[in-house]
């Protein structure tokens, strides 16, 4: 792996309260940062892209590779103790973040398990978009753990009817990668039509 450090994944405490989910820092190798900023996608939509509506280049091309390949989804099994292998994955980008993102919400019942890697230089404490790791639907002030979007920062999570999480909200540049292994094939395909219709629809109403 010649930009992601596997020891970073081994060497992560797994929690399992309020729900099964592992943070780690330094995911990326420091010698690679400065390439991996640089050939971060130039996106201008807001939200999630899929990585087929990307156009992937140089060092962060060889990132998605290693980041979908079976040696970062081996040790998240060992971790997690659950087979990931046998799940499909879904690869998604955003660069650009609205107020209305962040919301709280437990993911759907199709995602098994996702994983965010942040790829942003610095980020205030009271600037909103720290994904929190919560207790309920309702209260953002009570959390488990804030999760700071800087570079290298990998947070995964077991999907679950109680694996509720979110952030406040953020205007502005918010780099970061989600995979997320899904139950079926044809998880993954609605997904993206489901992602190709709502980019359709925020070109033609701009939102």
């Amino acid at each position: 792996m010649q930009l992601i450090d596997l020891a970073a994944v081994r060497n992560a405490e797994r929690s399992s309260e309020p729900y099964d989910y592992l943070l780690a820092s330094s995911l990326l190798k420091p010698d690679t940062i400065d390439d991996l900023r640089r050939d971060f996608p130039d996106i201008d939509k807001p939200g999630y892209l899929t990585v087929d509506e990307v156009k992937l280049h140089g060092r962060f091309k060889q990132l998605i590779e290693e980041l979908e390949g079976p040696e970062l989804t081996e040790e998240l099994s060992k971790k997690f103790g659950l087979n990931l292998h046998q799940y499909p994955r879904l690869t998604t980008i955003m660069r650009r973040s609205q107020p209305k993102y962040g919301s709280i919400h437990t993911d759907g019942p199709s995602k098994v398990m996702t994983m965010l890697v942040y790829m942003n230089d610095e980020w205030q404490q009271d600037e909103g978009g720290r994904l929190r790791v919560l207790y309920d639907d309702k209260n953002y002030d009570r959390y488990k753990l804030e999760v700071p979007p800087t570079m290298g920062t990998m947070f995964a999570f077991l999907r679950s009817d109680n694996s509720w999480h979110g952030h406040l909200p953020f205007s502005g540049e918010r780099r970061v990668v989600q995979i997320a292994w899904v139950k079926s094939q044809a998880d993954v395909d609605r997904k993206k039509k489901h992602n190709k219709l709502a980019q359709f629809f925020k070109g033609i109403f701009g939102r």
